[in-house]
């Protein structure tokens, strides 16, 4: 798939050792996440807020209110950034200046385009469904038009992105390997826990097949 081009907008400058324009491996962090966090300027104040998002391609789709001003002022820029983040360890070195996490995180910029054909909301609503939990969509009931009709959906084309990713262990100072002090890692992970049944289900009912597929893929 390639790799995206470096400019003063992508580059990464600090830990260059690290970064990565690789389209896949950026695709494959997006994937990994439900959540990212979303920059945009209000009366000239920065502000990032994590937002859930789909993706499909070089499109990552967000959606909210009509009245959403963080969307709003998205379409009125015309631009966004956002940025996906996973934590995968704690690195417990011998020094304190040498401790450190393992990590992927992955930055987006690209154009924004405010969804408005109901054809295209439904797909792009589909999306973010599937993103969430892969056939989900099939499993509930179909969108009415109201809905459709108050919610606003936000289109990213993805334009250009870089990542960052540590997956080595301690990295302490050579004199420091001999010191009676304990380094390694500690693991983490986001896992899933068994499913729940909403107390006010008519009737007890079986829990449907993608819900425990996706229970068995991340639970611990």
């Amino acid at each position: 798939m390639g790799e995206y081009s470096k400019s003063k907008l992508n580059r990464v400058n600090r830990g260059k050792i690290r970064a990565t324009y690789d389209v896949e491996k950026i695709n494959a962090i997006l994937d990994a996440g439900f959540i990212g966090y979303v920059s945009y300027v209000y009366e000239g104040r920065a502000i990032s807020l994590p937002m859930a998002y789909g993706r499909k391609d070089n499109k990552v789709y967000l959606h909210g209110s009509q009245a959403n001003r963080m969307l709003l002022a998205l379409i009125a820029a015309k631009k966004v950034s956002m940025t996906v983040m996973h934590l995968d360890a704690l690195v417990l070195a011998r020094s304190g200046l040498h401790h450190s996490v393992n990590y992927r995180s992955a930055t987006v910029f690209g154009s924004v385009k405010n969804i408005e054909d109901p054809k295209e909301k439904d797909a792009a609503l589909f999306c973010f469904m599937e993103h969430m939990m892969k056939g989900r969509w099939h499993g509930i009931r179909p969108m009415h038009t109201e809905e459709l009709d108050r919610t606003m959906v936000v289109e990213m084309t993805i334009e250009t992105a870089s990542a960052k990713i540590r997956d080595v262990g301690v990295a302490d100072e050579p004199e420091d390997y001999k010191l009676d002090v304990w380094a390694g890692l500690v693991p983490l992970k986001q896992v899933a826990e068994y499913p729940i049944p909403d107390k006010d289900l008519p009737h007890k009912m079986e829990i449907p097949k993608h819900v425990l597929d996706y229970y068995q893929s991340n639970k611990k």
